[in-house]
């Protein structure tokens, strides 16, 4: 078997790239904290990751370096000739599912001008709410 679950953040920013006959492929790392600590500090290891099509797409699009993600996949070792003519191997984790995790701000930085935010409704009845919503007075009265 095969299977390889990590939840971490990313280390750096993914990297989208296409390949010769159209298909996406998103390549990134993620640090994982160990979970005991070296002289009083966290040590973290690092593992590159590989996403293809519309996974690597979101990812690209949606995640930066310091989210948060959890992910499953297969580990995959493969080698190459480097350019000094030395071969190379290298593990990585192709992803199969990912989750987000974390707040979309968690590695945003903090804004010197928040903008206030338009998507709260207001109880009173000064908010243009759609017929089909009422409210319960009671608790107690169950709609069904």
């Amino acid at each position: 078997m095969n299977k390889v679950i990590l939840v971490g953040r990313l280390a750096r920013d993914p990297e989208l790239r296409t390949t010769t006959t159209g298909t996406s492929v998103c390549s990134f790392a993620i640090a994982v904290d160990r979970r005991f600590k070296r002289d009083g500090q966290p040590t973290a290891d690092f593992f590159n990751v590989t996403a293809w099509g519309k996974q690597g797409e979101v990812i690209s699009q949606y995640l930066r370096k310091g989210r948060q993600i959890a992910i499953s996949g297969r580990l995959q070792t493969r080698n190459y000739t480097a350019k000094d003519g030395s071969k190379r191997y290298t593990t990585e984790v192709i992803l199969e599912e990912f989750d987000f995790i974390g707040s979309r701000n968690d590695a945003a930085p903090v804004s010197q001008n928040p903008q206030p935010n338009n998507n709260s409704v207001s109880l009173d009845g000064s908010d243009d709410i759609d017929d089909d919503f009422h409210l319960l007075a009671d608790d107690d009265d169950v709609p069904f």
